[in-house]
């Protein structure tokens, strides 16, 4: 799926031999964002890295029943189905009839969806979740307002619940930031690394989960990111093997959580160069998510990657710089099919790399 290929000489540098467990996959051909994934193409893509994941549908204006029955079925082994459910459908009973037949979790998604995470008909499907200790994947991006109190509230209600809150939980994060809660957990499925650090430097790393959003994002780019990120802020082998897949696999097998200990408290200040180039090439990530070019952003990323030879992060300049490169020679042949601009995950890879200096790079 898009460019991973031209991105993975950067995941092979991080030298990650963790067991990867995707958190947050979706398959489906109905969503009106006009993304979509098939069965083979998810499978496709995890087998890049060799994670498995958890897998629910998107958006299914129609209703879930078809759609939950059709990952329960074709899910096996390490590919694990979550139900999506939504309040006008009976949630309660089609959640418990999903778990019944084999669901590891839950996927709820209060923006496509359209209710509120404190819908009255949601206490069944969080009741269930706190008998058997379920892993509720909640959105918690674009299209959705704070959750604030309300969140809290189901936390606290339903302590056996296991609430994730899906894109680096960017509704509540600068709120819940440095305020851990036992039962609440996030995803890395998220483009900015400022999101990301900013996650995995206040948050304990046992409550932060690898996850890349498939079908807009891939496998190799989340996996990528989140470690780097990861290895950036100094996080340990035991946690960032928790990160990459061992907590998630204990969610999903019910287990007890493991607790690997607390945040790193802060994430270290940016090189002022590194920090102009950071800007730009985020600005250029932006775009693409539009659909359009990276445009003036990439020639203004191309003068800062201008640095004396003795500068000490010269080997990122030029890791940034050889993305562009590629940027510029692949995305005229590359089609993403759809709103996405082609060769978007070479950019965003570029400003990632831009603003976590340290790990291990390629040979350029």
């Amino acid at each position: 799926m898009y460019a991973d290929d031209l991105v993975r000489p950067w995941w092979d540098a991080l030298r990650v031999e963790d067991e990867l467990f995707d958190v947050h996959t979706h398959v489906g051909a109905h969503d009106p964002s006009g993304f979509s994934a098939t069965f083979d193409q998810l499978t496709a893509a995890l087998s890049a890295v060799d994670a498995g994941a958890a897998v629910f549908p998107m958006t299914e204006p129609d209703g879930y029943r078809a759609a939950n029955d059709a990952v329960l079925d074709a899910c096996s082994g390490r590919l694990v189905a979550f139900c999506r459910v939504r309040p006008d459908d009976d949630a309660a009973a089609e959640t418990r009839r999903c778990v019944e037949a084999g669901a590891a979790g839950i996927k709820l998604h209060p923006a496509s969806d359209g209710f509120a995470l404190g819908d009255d008909r949601l206490t069944g499907v969080f009741g269930l979740a706190d008998e058997l200790h379920l892993p509720v994947v909640v959105h918690a991006g674009a299209g959705v307002d704070a959750f604030g109190d309300t969140l809290l509230n189901v936390l606290i209600r339903f302590p056996g619940a296991r609430i994730i809150l899906a894109h680096a939980g960017l509704t509540d994060l600068s709120w819940l930031s440095g305020r851990p809660v036992h039962n609440l957990f996030f995803d890395t499925s998220w483009w900015s690394p400022t999101d990301l650090l900013t996650l995995l430097g206040t948050m304990p790393p046992g409550q932060v989960l690898f996850g890349s959003d498939v079908p807009y994002s891939t496998p190799t780019w989340g996996a990528h990111a989140t470690a780097r990120c990861a290895q950036f802020l100094g996080l340990n082998s035991a946690q960032i093997a928790s990160v990459m897949g061992g907590q998630a696999g204990r969610l999903v097998a019910r287990a007890e959580p493991a607790d690997l200990g607390p945040a790193p408290g802060r994430v270290p200040a940016l090189d002022p160069l590194l920090e102009r180039l950071y800007v730009y090439l985020a600005a250029g990530v932006e775009a693409t998510k539009r659909g359009e070019t990276p445009g003036q952003m990439l020639d203004l990323a191309r003068l800062c990657c201008r640095v004396r030879p003795d500068h000490p992060h010269h080997a990122v300049f030029d890791s940034v710089r050889e993305l562009l490169d590629r940027y510029e020679k692949h995305a005229p042949q590359l089609d993403t099919g759809n709103e996405y601009a082609a060769g978007w995950d070479l950019i965003a890879t570029a400003a990632l790399i831009a603003r976590t200096p340290g790990p291990p790079l390629p040979a350029t």
